[in-house]
């Protein structure tokens, strides 16, 4: 995941590293004429305050306070990245990133805050300038991507039990296997779970989730073709209450955030189950789509958080970079293959070690 991202990053912390190396090469070129310190003394003892004043701001007007401070900075051993060294390049990544199916939103908050970042930054020279480059995309997305995240497990830690978690998305995007995958994440930290299933329209959901139950050795709470999704739901809880069951993931049907009867159900399962938390689950791979869906669903249901499947699939990441910008709520979960196992944390700072450093 994220390799064309991290390749059009890649090409950006080049372009800046060469522009900026080539400024300061030209202004350690330009060495200054050695100072003859007894005719400063002279020219400063006949000179009137008037014309000293008048010759500070001719040089001031020739150099410009940019050059001027860049030299200094030379001088020292530091050096300092200018607007214009960047404005080709950020230009240029702010396209690469919408062509990465980013969110144009996100894209250019993220140029914004590199710019913010790099613009008149200075560094000592012992620091490369990869490296300060490095650093300012790193802390731009990290700013990006880390809204509203929290600690999914403390959560599940220390609510009470058991936790409601309602499940939603539109169809086919991987709700009822990621609940699965949930399950064993769960269960492989110590937590029991019942899986209810409130996809009641969906011919062969019993069937499905109930395969995935017996796989896992779950316990799972459905009714008939048709029922009350938040029925289902409810008795779920209710199993839960009576043995001590932890979590209760619950699944829903496929729906769009314009379809008025599916987004009353999940109202429904709103007032009678009150859940703890609804996550919303789309396609990794369905990049600008999946963001513009996440908004919408998170005006439509209010989501506390999102679930990306396919993460393995998708090269560019634009979603997992978009999606809790534009919703305000957290990516939690990547599904990242077909086995169980195959589910992973979100982790911010991750993902972007991930996008800026080689692999080992």
């Amino acid at each position: 995941m994220f390799d064309g991202l991290k390749e059009k990053l890649g090409r950006f912390k080049s372009d800046v590293e060469a522009d900026a190396e080539t400024e300061t090469e030209l202004d350690e070129s330009a060495d200054p004429e050695p100072i003859d310190e007894s005719a400063e003394t002279t020219d400063a003892v006949e000179s009137s305050p008037s014309e000293s004043d008048d010759s500070a701001v001719d040089t001031e007007a020739d150099d410009g306070p940019g050059l001027a401070k860049k030299a200094a900075l030379a001088a020292t051993g530091r050096t300092i990245i200018t607007e214009d060294e960047l404005e080709a390049p950020l230009e240029q990544l702010e396209l690469e990133l919408l062509s990465g199916d980013v969110e144009m939103g996100v894209a250019r908050e993220i140029t914004e805050r590199i710019r913010e970042q790099l613009v008149g930054d200075t560094r000592k020279q012992v620091e490369s300038g990869e490296q300060v480059i490095e650093r300012a995309i790193g802390d731009a997305l990290r700013e990006v991507i880390s809204v509203g995240q929290f600690d999914f497990e403390a959560r599940i830690e220390a609510g009470e039990k058991p936790i409601v978690i309602v499940f939603t998305g539109v169809n086919g995007v991987g709700k009822t296997t990621s609940i699965a995958k949930l399950s064993r994440w769960l269960e492989a930290r110590g937590y029991s779970s019942v899986i209810a299933n409130g996809d009641t329209y969906r011919a062969g959901a019993n069937e499905q989730i109930e395969e995935h139950a017996e796989a896992l050795g779950t316990k799972i709470i459905t009714h008939q073709q048709g029922g009350d999704p938040a029925a289902v739901i409810y008795d779920a809880v209710e199993y839960a209450e009576a043995n001590g069951i932890d979590v209760v993931l619950g699944d829903t049907a496929g729906r769009l955030h314009t379809s008025n009867d599916l987004m009353a159900q999940l109202e429904k399962i709103d007032r009678v189950v009150d859940p703890d938390m609804t996550l919303f689950v789309d396609e990794a791979v369905a990049g600008q789509d999946a963001t513009n869906r996440a908004r919408e669903f998170n005006v439509a249901a209010e989501i506390d958080g999102a679930v990306l499947t396919k993460a393995d699939a998708d090269s560019q990441g634009g979603a997992a970079i978009s999606i809790a910008h534009v919703t305000g709520k957290p990516i939690l979960f990547l599904g990242t293959g077909q086995g169980y196992d195959d589910l992973e944390r979100f982790d911010p700072d991750e993902i972007v070690n991930r996008l800026l450093r080689d692999e080992e």
